[in-house]
């Protein structure tokens, strides 16, 4: 379903991305791990359009992503956010809801606020839940919160960004459950940026690790231990020594 050729991107001197080949197969939950400033959430934001790459393809379903119409694109996708990135001025309802409240196909106030009730019922929040606000909530259920809103239009592809970042294991656990069983009744595509490898090996059908701006390793998650590449033995077992120099 998703594609990636050559795909680089620099800032200035740092060149994040060099050359990034990944090939995402309808219906995979695909986990990218990789070090802190590997460029994993730039990957993800230039195949969402939000940065555009130097060099290289992004192909969806085999069209270049450079050339599809926009609002079209977009509402292909789901997205829950790193720290769950609530509108703090609106209710939870108003939060899950708000691609429903917009464009041309946009849902009245009720159906939208049954939509996300119905959604939050999904991740385990009761309706009373609709009617706070986010500084009311913890932490966890504001992820849920953001979880059901990247579900609420039903997408066919869902992009989960560090999606354990700040939760207990306990919560983060939870939200590992949750992502591998909505991903799986939806049918949908996925995609995870982390370096957690708990949600790594809870919820990825396939893995690939990025390093130096490429694709170092890729393959199905239960082969990630017996893989023989020493970047990725490095990275999963935590261990300082190795080929991935530690900035001490």
């Amino acid at each position: 379903m998703i594609g990636l050729d050559g795909v680089a991107k620099a800032f200035g001197p740092n060149r994040v991305l060099q050359g990034v080949d990944l090939d995402i197969d309808s219906g995979t939950s695909m986990v990218i791990i990789g070090g802190s400033g590997t460029g994993k959430s730039v990957l993800l934001k230039c195949i969402l359009g939000l940065v555009t790459p130097d060099a290289g393809r992004i192909m969806l379903d085999g069209q270049d992503v450079s050339r599809a119409d926009r609002d079209a694109f977009l509402a292909r996708f789901g997205m829950l956010f790193q720290g769950a990135a609530l509108f703090d001025s609106l209710p939870v309802w108003q939060n899950v809801a708000f691609r429903l409240l917009q464009g041309r196909n946009r849902l009245s106030k009720s159906d939208a606020r049954d939509r996300a009730i119905a959604k939050l019922r999904r991740v385990g929040l009761t309706p009373d839940v609709a009617d706070r606000f986010p500084a009311e909530l913890s932490g966890g259920m504001q992820k849920r919160v953001g979880l059901a809103r990247a579900i609420a239009a039903e997408p066919e592809i869902i992009f989960f960004d560090e999606p354990t970042t700040g939760l207990d294991p306990i919560m983060a656990g939870v939200i590992n459950d949750l992502i591998r069983e909505i991903v799986t009744e939806m049918g949908a595509t996925a995609m995870t940026i982390t370096h957690d490898m708990s949600s790594v090996r809870a919820i990825a059908d396939r893995v690939a690790m990025l390093h130096n701006g490429r694709i170092q390793w890729t393959g199905p998650v239960g082969a990630m231990d017996d893989s023989g590449d020493p970047y990725l033995t490095q990275f999963i077992h935590g261990r300082a020594d190795g080929p991935i120099e530690a900035v001490r």
